[in-house]
């Protein structure tokens, strides 16, 4: 009987995007839950669930906690559940692409610290143009979503630099759980009167946990596999998937068809990225 692979022995880049998928497949449930439950709560429920069943999982309760170690893995899922929430109320406003292609421009801040080349220089106001692109798109409540995903640049940066710090510490995976589980409670100001509505709907319980699933347990984990191999700025280029996959998934998933000025604006910053991997390759 053949065995699966260990996902220690799978390339970092093709194990990343099973995560990739898993998370936009997860995203595309979770948008079409916003007619019933509100994007806030949505996310609360995506990292609650998503918390409990890490913490199931590994028995994180059985591990002797140093309180540095809580204060790092604390930190850490704060960025993670404020990334989350801000990342789905910017999905409120505009297309999954545009959030994403515009989130993106937290990690090509982190790929490009600490590099003063040419193809930096190029990169990051390409980047920028990028945004200001898809922040012209005319839409009700343009303003708001490019405001949303502008917060979520800032908490995905931090959850590629405090992820790293994570990964490389002594609690790994244990600290994606317990840090999940301080960022639910970081953010349930915001979304827990919808959970408790939700609760009497099983239906709607099971999709905001599949949502927990398949967005945060599957590619967070993964994404802490990675994190430990590789250094933190070839993870914040190897996201680069990410923009791509969730054009790909809002298109087949949710029907969202780019416009031309739209993919523009997408494909601007996706030349952003492949001059900074070009950059990191080049440096090591």
């Amino acid at each position: 009987m053949a065995r699966l692979p260990r996902p220690d022995s799978i390339a970092p880049e093709p194990l990343y995007m099973v995560g990739a998928v898993s998370q936009y497949a997860g995203v595309a449930v979770a948008v079409n839950l916003f007619d019933d439950i509100s994007p806030e709560g949505v996310a609360l429920l995506r990292v609650l669930g998503g918390a409990v069943m890490i913490i199931l999982l590994r028995r994180a309760w059985q591990r002797r906690w140093k309180a540095r170690d809580l204060a790092w893995a604390a930190a850490f899922g704060t960025s993670l559940a404020a990334m989350n929430l801000t990342i789905y109320l910017s999905f409120d406003y505009l297309p999954i692409g545009n959030t994403i292609a515009i989130g993106f421009t937290g990690p090509i801040l982190v790929a490009a610290v600490g590099t003063r080349t040419l193809r930096t220089a190029a990169a990051l106001p390409l980047a920028a143009g990028g945004v200001v692109v898809l922040a012209g798109v005319e839409a009700e409540g343009t303003t708001r979503g490019v405001v949303f995903a502008l917060l979520a640049a800032v908490f995905w940066a931090g959850y590629v630099v405090l992820g790293h710090r994570v990964a490389h510490g002594p609690v790994a995976v244990d600290g994606l759980g317990i840090g999940m589980l301080v960022g639910a409670a970081a953010i349930s100001g915001f979304g827990a009167s919808d959970v408790v509505r939700a609760i009497d709907s099983p239906v709607l319980m099971i999709l905001g946990l599949t949502t927990g699933l398949l967005s945060n347990v599957v590619p967070y984990w993964i994404d802490q596999l990675v994190m430990k191999r590789i250094t933190q700025r070839r993870f914040a280029l190897l996201q680069a998937l990410l923009p791509v996959t969730a054009v790909l998934v809002g298109l087949i998933a949710l029907f969202q068809v780019p416009s031309l000025q739209e993919l523009g604006g997408i494909a601007l910053v996706i030349v952003a990225i492949v001059l900074s991997q070009a950059q990191a390759e080049a440096t090591g």
